[in-house]
């Protein structure tokens, strides 16, 4: 049987689409990393990164960004109520602290002899460890 040309450009738009949609983006930072905000409305506040979604470039940091969220009980001995948590911000908004002096800087990668990655700071030359 034959496959119609037409469903077959349809086949393509949806692979493309599939892998637009898979797609990650590069960030600098990873769960567990100490930022401060350098822009919006948290600007100055620093914290831990908590989470990171790879997929849409934001990150949760704790204790910024803080929303409100209106919880309906599930079961009757439950009570409704009003739960703080943190909401993402894009990760373009945030800054590595140094380890060395604690102001905000960029990282560099450098490579080992032994072929280990590391992450440098701009500012001091240390390395930023990774939280794991």
């Amino acid at each position: 049987m034959r496959v119609l040309s037409y469903r077959q450009r349809e086949r393509q738009k949806l692979r493309v689409r599939h892998e637009e949609n898979a797609a990650r983006q590069p960030v600098h930072v990873a769960a567990g990393d100490t930022v401060r905000v350098m822009r919006g409305e948290d600007a100055g506040k620093e914290g831990k990164v908590v989470r990171v979604y790879r997929k849409t470039g934001r990150i949760v940091v704790d204790g910024v960004n803080i929303v409100k969220r209106h919880r309906k009980a599930r079961t009757a001995e439950e009570q409704s109520a009003i739960v703080d948590f943190p909401a993402p911000i894009h990760a373009s908004n945030v800054m590595l602290l140094d380890p060395k002096s604690g102001k905000p800087t960029r990282r560099r990668t450098r490579q080992d002899e032994d072929g280990t990655k590391e992450r440098i700071s701009v500012k001091s030359g240390e390395p930023i460890a990774r939280a794991r």
